[in-house]
């Protein structure tokens, strides 16, 4: 790992021309969000970086001192400076390395993020971060492109280029200062007009290293993408609720062990009323935590002769079923085994898919894990089996 001084560049300098009649010509980096404008978001997740040893903001010439005001009362932890943009972006990005250069000499890398991208995370910061760290001179976000894409001249197509080869590329944008500094440099005397920093590293030949981006890293770039930040009434109403469920089953004689809907040959009988599976009935009490309901012993109880080795895929049916009529939806399921014996690597991968295909969910919702507690109790003696699960849902 380099032991790089890290600062950063927020753009918030632009016009925002498409979005000035939505915006009644307010430039959309200061719409206000809760009495906050939009360019803070991404201010407090730079300033979160523990990596981070300041930044630098560019706005509008005429905006600066209001910035300035702003940042002071919102008590960012950083040390920080404001100077106004350019023309264009890499003027303003230019504006940025020149002031960096008097107010923080010591500095050696660089993080460059448009303002207009409110939604990027920590993670994805400190990602780009490592991998300049890691050794890479750039470093860049980006996604698989899913849509088929055209190069066109005038109103007629020209070639389709490979999609697998192209990628969405975001900010923010990660450079050791040094090659960055060269490569604006050499954009003045070439006079190069670019779109992102990285352009200019890859005209100067050096390396660009892609990190994955994230897909709720939105530029706010047109009126319509105002909903993400103003979402509708029905959109607001919607919110996440997280569920726990545990289950415990006792060895012994009574029934052949299923694990996720799955038989598992060789393995103690566990002692059930239904088919004990141990794995469903914590995924269905962790469902209904997310409803506030009742546990399955209430819904389900084993006083009913008609439970009597009923299938448990069969309850969560009806669990599933309640949760819809109640308007949530499982959109990720965390589950671990706690057993002494049997082995569960070996089902491991059986087991998830079956949940993935009971749930409905693609494979990376869903999480099977295992462990042993070290001979220690009652499933380190043997002597029975639990399970955990943590199911997210999106409820309304």
């Amino acid at each position: 790992m380099k032991n790089v001084n890290l600062y950063g560049i927020l753009l918030a300098a632009g016009k925002g021309a498409r979005m000035q009649e939505a915006t009644r010509a307010i430039p959309k980096q200061f719409i206000e969000i809760n009495g906050v404008p939009l360019y803070m978001r991404s201010v407090q997740t730079m300033a979160s970086l523990p990596e981070l040893l300041g930044f630098v903001l560019v706005a509008p010439e005429s905006d600066c001192l209001r910035c300035r005001n702003e940042l002071t009362n919102a008590g960012i932890p950083v040390p920080w400076i404001v100077v106004p943009g350019g023309n264009r972006r890499q003027d303003s990005v230019a504006n940025a390395l020149s002031a960096l250069h008097t107010w923080a000499p010591n500095a050696s890398a660089v993080l460059i993020h448009d303002t207009a991208r409110p939604f990027a995370s920590a993670t994805l910061m400190h990602k780009v971060a490592a991998a300049i760290q890691k050794g890479a001179v750039a470093a860049i976000p980006g996604l698989p492109v899913v849509d088929t894409i055209k190069e066109i001249m005038a109103d007629q197509t020209l070639r389709t280029p490979d999609r697998s080869l192209l990628r969405a590329v975001q900010t923010p944008q990660g450079f050791m200062l040094k090659p960055l500094q060269k490569a604006h440099a050499e954009a003045v005397k070439n006079n190069w007009n670019v779109t992102d920093d990285a352009m200019l590293l890859e005209r100067c030949g050096q390396p660009v290293t892609l990190v994955e981006g994230e897909a709720s890293n939105v530029k706010i770039t047109n009126p319509e993408d105002l909903r993400l930040l103003f979402p509708s009434e029905n959109e607001t109403r919607r919110i996440t609720r997280v569920g726990f469920g545990y289950d415990v089953h006792r060895y012994g004689p009574g029934r052949p062990m299923k694990l996720g809907g799955v038989p598992i040959q060789g393995a103690p009988e566990v002692i059930a009323h239904s088919d004990g599976d141990v794995l469903l009935h914590a995924l269905m009490d962790a469902i209904l935590g997310c409803l506030g309901s009742d546990d399955i012993g209430s819904l389900f109880p084993d006083s009913d002769p008609a439970l009597d080795g009923i299938e448990s895929s069969i309850l969560l049916a009806e669990v599933l079923k309640k949760a819809e009529e109640s308007g949530a939806a499982v959109v990720h399921a965390d589950c671990t085994i706690i057993a002494q014996v049997p082995k569960i690597a070996p089902h491991r991968d059986q087991i998830k898919k079956n949940i993935c295909r009971l749930l409905q969910l693609p494979s990376n919702a869903v999480s099977v894990k295992a462990t042993t507690e070290e001979h220690l109790g009652f499933t380190g003696e043997k002597k029975g089996i639990k399970a955990v699960a943590v199911v997210t849902s999106i409820c309304s």
